[in-house]
């Protein structure tokens, strides 16, 4: 035990030497009033040992306040950057950082950055380096140096990678907002931004942009220079506001402008200029500047409004040319002898090996459309067996159009839904809603209390009361012998051939379909009410919503599973629009919820009927295009960006199309 003793004993002066050799360094070089002393000269011994004292001294008195740990960093940063002064922080009013005694702060930042020029100057004799009061002048050793560049270096390092993790977050950040926009539902008007070439390139159309801006600023001097009664400079903008308004007419780019225009652009600085050194406030003119952004805004709100009420009165009319059409093929139909009536190939019809399509319209051009696309696209066009329904009003004309303009070698048969003697409104719950007195309320009295504007004019389209928008609930009903059916709406463009979906294995699903969900858009809670009770605990609000347009149907999964009485079923609890609104999607959404399966999104791209932005590469690559919203092709409202892939499958040279003159 004794050697042990000896051994911890031995070490603990080393110990305490290690802990006071960095303090004492400190106080001996960082004092501003210590001074080294000449071998020869006697008086300055005395006064080192003085100092050494007086170190000594303020050492005790600062171990008494500081830890252990607050010192070394002060011997650590007295190391690095020299003596530090209070009172040169005070002066200079530092915020950030300490300042060096003695330099100025315009110089501390390059004299910092180059430390190693600041070398003091040593004495010819060999004596050691001094510090003078005043100076911020030291000497480093290599070591120093060397640890310096190492942390500039590592400095550099450092913030080259951070630029570097920005740039990549900035790129990561713009690719999540393209294909976040690329998901985002824009059925609302208005967000299409028609500005939006001009924003790209800020240096395009400048002049266009400067007579807005005077304009705008004119409109506000011109409120101040009434408020404040200066009637002269209020006639001279008033005057320069109608020149450069009729100047700008309905100009987008500097092209559109005429060369005298600059003329008046100087004209009405001139005149804002003299507005500006006469009255110029800036609260005042921010507050009216605000007044009229509010104004616009209001403006811009009421605007959206009538478009929205304007294309829900577009989208549920029949234009002249589509009406005459169906009129004089009607006319014609009925003056044929009963023999030439019929289509040929009707065993076709039952046959389920071949591919079935199913298609209820009372559009007949929308309907050819469709036809004729599948058909232009098919490999082999004689398998494809295509079932028409639509209404008594209509039939004659579907029938006499594709008795004139057979598909080829397909086979085609049209039926009245009329004629379907089974849906009746004891077997329907939708058609003995529809007979109720408060649905023929809700949509045949004018000024109903509940919808106003453009939402009531949506969910009183007529579509919406037809049967053959819920005719689509009873395929098993219409078609018995069949085992799969491809459905497509009237409003969709075949663009490849179609035979591959009956290939595609749904795992014991029913309905195969394209979903639409992306991020929140899209998904169930958009389109039922989770404050039912019936809703909420059945239905997952963020379920992944699907499209009607192109659904390939498992017949005999459908029997099995009894979807048409799993509709009934909601349809029924549904009488007084408590879950959902009208339309067919979201009861579809909840009979076939859990039973769809998702299909490859190329079978079929949306959007064309509302979305001014949908990727030109995926309609090219897609098997079907649809239509879906206002903007129906044929209509005058259609985004003519893509018209043209519906218009090439038009026989616009028919004749019965020419006398009714549609045309492209």
């Amino acid at each position: 035990m004794a050697p042990n003793n000896r051994t911890k004993g031995s070490h603990f002066p080393l110990l305490v030497f290690l802990l006071l050799a960095p303090l004492l360094f400190f106080f001996f070089f960082a004092s501003p009033l210590h001074t080294l002393p000449d071998q020869d000269d006697n008086s300055a011994v005395t006064g080192e040992k003085v100092a050494r004292l007086r170190e000594w001294q303020a050492l005790q008195d600062l171990k008494s306040l500081f830890s252990k740990e607050v010192l070394d960093v002060i011997v650590s940063n007295t190391n690095d950057v020299g003596p530090l002064s209070l009172e040169s922080f005070r002066k200079n009013n530092l915020s950030a950082s300490w300042r060096v005694v003695g330099l100025k702060a315009s110089n501390v930042t390059n004299q910092l950055n180059q430390r190693a020029s600041n070398v003091g100057q040593e004495k010819q004799n060999g004596k050691e380096d001094r510090f003078s009061v005043g100076r911020a002048q030291w000497t480093d050793s290599p070591a120093q140096l060397t640890r310096r560049k190492l942390i500039e270096k590592r400095k550099e390092k450092r913030a080259a990678e951070l630029v570097k993790r920005d740039d990549e977050v900035i790129v990561r950040l713009e690719d999540s907002a393209i294909e976040h926009s690329k998901s985002v539902d824009s059925a609302v008007l208005g967000k299409y931004n028609i500005w939006r070439k001009e924003n790209e390139n800020e240096n395009v159309d400048s002049t266009v942009r400067l007579m807005r801006d005077q304009i705008i600023m004119a409109k506000v001097y011109l409120s101040i220079a009434k408020m404040k009664n200066k009637l002269q400079l209020y006639q001279e903008l008033q005057s320069q506001l109608k020149e450069s308004q009729r100047a700008l007419g309905e100009a987008t780019s500097d092209t559109d402008l005429h060369h005298s225009d600059h003329e008046k652009i100087k004209t009405m600085g001139q005149v804002l200029s003299k507005a500006k050194e006469q009255f110029y406030d800036c609260k005042l003119v921010t507050g009216k500047l605000r007044a009229m952004l509010q104004t616009a805004d209001e403006q811009v709100r009421g605007l959206k409004k009538q478009s929205t009420f304007l294309s829900q009165l577009a989208a549920k009319t029949i234009p002249n040319g589509i009406h005459c059409l169906s009129m004089r093929l009607t006319i014609d139909y009925y003056l044929l002898p009963l023999e030439k009536r019929k289509f040929p190939r009707s065993e076709n019809l039952e046959n389920p090996n071949l591919y079935h399509y199913a298609l209820f319209s009372d559009n007949v051009l929308a309907a050819s459309v469709v036809v004729n696309s599948t058909i232009v696209n098919a490999k082999d066009p004689s398998k494809h067996v295509f079932h028409l329904v639509t209404d008594k009003l209509n039939f004659g004309a579907m029938n006499m159009w594709f008795l004139l303009n057979p598909p080829g070698k397909a086979t085609i048969n049209v039926e009245n839904v009329d004629e379907f003697k089974w849906l009746n409104s004891s077997y329907c719950p939708v058609l003995r809603q529809l007979e109720s007195a408060t649905m023929k309320e809700y949509y045949f009295k004018a000024g109903h209390p509940t919808t106003t504007g453009a939402s009531s004019l949506k969910y009183r389209n007529p579509k919406y009361l037809s049967m053959l928008n819920h005719l689509r609930f009873y395929l098993p009903q219409v078609y018995p012998k069949l085992d799969k059916i491809l459905f497509l709406d009237d409003d969709i463009v075949v663009q490849k051939d179609l035979t591959g979906l009956w290939a595609v294995n749904l795992h014991g699903k029913v309905n195969g379909a394209v979903e639409t969900c992306g991020e929140s858009f899209h998904r169930f809670d958009k389109y039922l009410n989770f404050s039912n009770p019936h809703i909420a605990k059945n239905f997952d609000p963020n379920a992944c919503g699907w499209a009607y347009g192109m659904n390939m149907f498992d017949l005999k999964e459908w029997k099995k599973k009894d979807i048409t009485g799993i509709y009934h079923k909601w349809q029924n609890l549904n009488e007084d629009r408590v879950l959902w609104k009208l339309g067919t999607l979201p009861p579809g959404l909840m009979t076939f919820y859990g039973l769809t399966h998702p299909l490859n999104k190329s079978w079929h791209v949306l959007g064309l009927g509302y979305n001014p932005s949908v990727d030109r590469s995926e309609i090219d690559n897609a098997a079907v295009i649809h239509y879906n919203g206002n903007m129906k092709p044929w209509l005058e409202i259609a985004m003519t960006k893509y018209r043209s892939y519906w218009t090439k499958y038009v026989k616009f040279n028919h004749p019965y199309l020419r006398n009714c003159k549609l045309h492209e």
